[in-house]
């Protein structure tokens, strides 16, 4: 089994084996991370990799999982951007005990 030197922000340098750590790779734009949690702190650790990195790191044994960006991304969008005040607005609806009567009748304008 294969030791990886990567580094934990707390720890600094730390040594993993192939079990430790784990790729993964976006299929719609290629973009490459790797993960591990650091063996002194516990710290979740993650770091984005060149297709070189994810190449080493999988020939030398560590997993590799895909993932797809998600389908929201692609939906038509309407309308104007939610800005600031209407999140305040919407919190505000929320805190009154009819909130749903309000939302409902916001709907069926």
């Amino acid at each position: 089994m294969a030791t990886i030197r990567a580094t934990c922000m707390d720890c600094g340098d730390v040594e993993l084996t192939t079990a430790d750590v784990r790729v993964r790779v976006c299929i719609e734009d290629n973009a490459g991370s790797y993960h591990f949690r650091c063996p002194h702190c516990a710290m979740a650790v993650v770091k984005p990799a060149e297709p070189r990195i994810v190449d080493l790191l999988v020939a030398s044994g560590v997993e590799l999982s895909t993932w797809r960006l998600p389908a929201e991304l692609y939906e038509p969008h309407f309308g104007d951007r939610i800005n600031h005040d209407d999140l305040l607005d919407f919190h505000h609806i929320l805190d009154d005990d009819g909130w749903f009567d309000t939302l409902e009748s916001m709907v069926n304008q």
